[in-house]
């Protein structure tokens, strides 16, 4: 594939890459569905426009800029890279828009490379804010003689031992370079004889990409930058003709095999399988000779990679290393979430607590020690008796696993489902495994073909005569740094209906035991969707029934063809339908005739959006009383309702249900600071205050809950019930 120029902007931000649908073409899947893939690229779009939001501070525009480098490396590893491996075995299966692989990729190409021109060009704008405010990126052209002096000092002491030059000859064949590996060649003479070399400067990922030189002022210089400077002091005796940088991204998605008659020992081969998958795109720095070019394709095997020739910074991600400065006053203003007073009113007894009500967390706005708190509690207590976990991802320094091993470890059952197919958590969830193993935690890996996504955590206690389970769903991960960042919600529950399901749950996955009929819980891959499907045909017969028919559903992601044909058809049916999908959506809104009753919003902001909640009116307008209420651990994708164990529970505590229907829902519904709308040929257009601003993460900072205030709530006065359309 040709070389892609770096390029300028032909259009806004969110412009379409859609041409606009009629009622007459609406049949059409290609009129009727957005791209998956394209829809994310338009998601990645959104949180780029927060590094130019100038409501935030300009080191929090920086780690939105990192962020959308970061997503834009995954999506080609992952989603790009099975496209790829679709068109190299001559597969064009049409996507659910009717887009082959080979027209995705070329659609793909043209978006990503103007995404990624974006990104450079406000690279450069922040880098320059960044300066007004003394914190100096130095390239070679702006370095003093004292930035010299310590520049050199820096890289004789920090980057000369690290660095391995190869030579690039017949003796010294072309090395392996690693996935997302900076690296740099030089052109070299040698000045005895005037002999040409070239040579390989692999720049290890454990280096940071920045160093900060000491002084009074703040000024940093990229490793590349100091390699350059200094390669001299690399190539002694040798004149440099030219260097050019590159960086590789390699295909690292896990495929999994049916045959695998280990799954431990899969994974462990399969990971350093991914070490070396194939090369799906190379992004070179303007300049690079094309005979360059062409040895690192011939050698990388990179022939039909797609190729970027950028003039900016390879590696957007890693500008997040400078976001790490002591500077308070360009960051958002810290946060201390709260812990629920009701647990506190008990003495920090989370089972009383539980056991009098049900309670739901609110995540960040309230803090993730609880769910740690709740198994701690499990894990000392000579009353319980066995402990049952799900683990998707748990991060690297998890007190969840400590909890377990403390468990175990006392003499109590604990069982936890080690879900190993948790994209690049996989080596992590296999540590965790061993070390969940060595303190007698039964360990199981659920299934093969499908991934444990459900979130459920069930302690049974010994309460007298009688056994109580106590059952955690979450709508998140258990993972104590994402639970700062993430929304999600922490369900508690001690209903013995909710018990016997999370228990037949676990034996279904442990045990392959199919559960005959659930109580309160959906579950997938069994009857999710036709769940989803039976709740929405509801709404319609209420309409038809002379009744209100609404729904509300927030989720990451919407693909699922099934459910959005449903969805059509409900508003045909004059079902009103408020969407907030934060990510990808497939859907198409606001076509006559087809979905002209559906509105979808997508909220970015200082927090990521990730709980799952679906209501529907029952008869009546949103909000109500007597309205469906679910949270659940599900997108509506085909993954997870087909190839995934996902869970959704129905919400009647009435204190939870108002909390979850009247706060949460509501509020999202009413933000419009940080919301956008999807419209109808596929671009997203923000939303403008106006004079009544409604930030929906700045509310919940500084407005407490309901199911968690307990007595607090009748000595404060009661929480402030919001209301979609507040009076003038």
């Amino acid at each position: 594939m040709a070389r892609k120029k770096k390029g300028q902007l032909t259009g806004p931000v969110g412009t379409a890459l859609l041409a606009p649908v009629s009622i007459a073409d609406a049949n059409d899947c290609e009129k009727r569905y957005f791209n998956r893939e394209l829809s994310w690229l338009k998601f990645n779009w959104r949180v780029l426009e927060e590094a130019q939001n100038p409501s935030h501070p300009l080191l929090e525009r920086l780690r939105f800029l990192s962020i959308s480098g970061n997503n834009l490396d995954e999506f080609f590893m992952v989603r790009v890279a099975g496209l790829r491996g679709q068109q190299v075995q001559g597969i064009e299966e049409p996507s659910i828009d009717g887009l082959t692989p080979t027209q995705q990729l070329a659609a793909i190409d043209l978006a990503a490379d103007e995404l990624m021109a974006a990104q450079q060009d406000l690279w450069q704008k922040l880098k320059s804010e960044l300066a007004e405010q003394n914190i100096l990126v130095l390239d070679e052209n702006s370095m003093t003689e004292d930035d010299v002096r310590l520049a050199g000092a820096d890289f004789e002491d920090q980057i000369f031992p690290v660095l391995t030059p190869q030579a690039l000859d017949p003796a010294h064949p072309f090395p392996f370079i690693p996935n997302l590996c900076l690296s740099l060649i030089f052109d070299l003479r040698r000045l005895s004889d005037g002999e040409k070399i070239r040579e390989l400067i692999m720049i290890p990922n454990s280096l940071n990409r920045f160093i900060r030189l000491s002084g009074s002022t703040v000024r940093y210089i990229s490793i590349e930058t100091l390699i350059r400077k200094f390669s001299d002091r690399l190539f002694p005796g040798y004149e440099v003709l030219g260097s050019a940088a590159f960086r590789i991204i390699r295909d690292s998605d896990i495929e999994m095999e049916e045959e695998a008659e280990d799954l431990v020992r899969y994974f462990r081969s399969a990971i350093k399988r991914r070490r070396r998958g194939r090369v799906i795109r190379l992004k070179v720095e303007v300049g690079m000779p094309d005979e360059l070019e062409l040895l690192i394709r011939r050698e990388l095997g990179g022939d039909d990679a797609l190729i970027m020739e950028t003039s900016g910074f390879l590696g957007i991600t890693e500008l997040g290393e400078l976001v790490e400065e002591d500077r308070p006053d360009l960051k958002f203003k810290p946060y201390a979430p709260r812990f629920p007073e009701r647990i506190r009113e008990h003495d920090g007894d989370c089972f009383a607590a539980i056991k009098q009500k049900d309670i739901v967390v609110h995540h960040p706005y309230e803090a993730f020690d609880v769910v740690v708190s709740f198994l701690n509690q499990a894990a000392a207590d000579p009353d319980v008796i066995a402990i049952k976990q799900t683990l998707y991802r748990a991060g690297k320094q998890s007190a969840i696993i400590r909890a377990l091993c403390d468990a175990a470890e006392s003499g109590k059952s604990v069982t936890a489902v080690v879900e190993l197919k948790a994209r690049f958590d996989e080596e992590q969830n296999l540590h965790w495994a061993a070390q969940l193993e060595r303190s007698g935690v039964q360990v199981v890996y659920g299934f093969i073909d499908w991934k444990t996504h459900a979130k459920i955590s069930m302690v049974v206690r010994k309460e007298g005569r009688k056994f109580t389970t106590y059952c955690h769903f979450g709508t998140g991960n258990y993972h104590p740094v994402t639970a700062r960042i993430y929304t999600d919600l922490s369900f508690f529950t001690a209903d013995a209906r909710a018990g016997r399901d999370a228990a037949k749950v676990f034996n279904y996955i442990t045990g392959y035991v199919n559960p005959p009929s659930l109580e309160l819980l959906t579950i997938s891959p069994k009857d999710l969707r036709r769940h989803v499907i039976a709740l929405i045909d509801e709404e319609i017969t209420n309409v038809a029934a002379g009744k209100k028919g609404m729904i509300w559903a927030k989720m990451n992601s919407l693909a699922d063809d099934q459910v959005i044909d449903k969805l059509y058809e409900a508003s045909q049916a004059g079902v009103s339908i408020d969407l907030i999908v934060r990510g990808v959506c497939c859907l198409r809104p606001g076509v006559s005739g087809l979905s002209d009753n559906i509105r979808v919003r997508s909220t970015i902001g200082r927090f990521l959006e990730h709980s799952r909640i679906w209501a529907f009116g029952n008869g009546q307008a949103l909000p109500n009383k007597r309205a469906k209420v679910y949270i659940s651990s599900a997108d509506w994708m085909q993954r997870n309702f087909d190839r995934r164990v996902e869970y959704a529970m129905p919400i009647e505590n009435e204190t939870v249900h108002d909390q979850i229907l009247d706060q949460v829902m509501v509020a999202n519904l009413l933000d419009n600071e940080q919301s956008w709308m999807l419209q109808s040929d596929g671009s997203y257009r923000r939303l403008e205050p106006g004079k009544r601003k409604f930030n929906l993460h700045h509310y919940f900072m500084n407005n407490p809950s309901l199911s968690g205030r307990g007595a607090a709530i009748f000595s404060s006065g009661k929480v402030p019930k919001l209301r979609l359309n507040p009076p003038a």
